[in-house]
């Protein structure tokens, strides 16, 4: 089972690279280009959600993102040490599009991430949050 292990501080700057070892990572297993790109949107979108809610934008702290591909399956766990969620109902989005004034503030992420991956899940557990996203390969 191919996995590989991330740490990274806090730092928006720091998504950018763990999206580029990701990349590396999947052209390294034969995962296709359009896979792989649904693949980081949602992992970049995670990681930025980490970095503004669980530690309000804090550069200091710590994320470690660990991916894996087991039985066809690509999975992502990304875990921090910060305010653990408390929303979890799963992100309805209701906007017109063509109103770019009024576009929603948020829940845009989550709401990309539910749209794009088969499934997620989330749990707190001896001071760590860990969000698991699961996507079935196409291989």
């Amino acid at each position: 089972m191919p996995v590989e292990t991330y740490f990274i501080k806090s730092e928006y700057k720091n998504v950018n690279s763990t999206a580029d070892g990701i990349k590396r990572f999947c052209m390294k297993n034969g995962i296709a280009e359009s896979e792989c790109n649904d693949l980081l949107i949602c992992v970049i979108e995670a990681l930025n959600n980490v970095i503004t809610h669980s530690y309000n934008k804090e550069e200091t702290k710590s994320i470690e993102i660990k991916v894996a591909i087991k039985d066809s399956e690509f999975i992502t766990d990304i875990s921090d040490k910060g305010i653990a969620r408390t929303n979890f109902e799963k992100p309805t989005l209701d906007f017109d599009p063509d109103d770019i004034e009024n576009l929603p503030e948020g829940g845009m992420g989550l709401f990309i991430i539910e749209s794009l991956m088969d499934s997620t899940s989330y749990r707190s557990e001896n001071g760590r949050n860990i969000f698991t996203m699961k996507k079935k390969l196409n291989q």
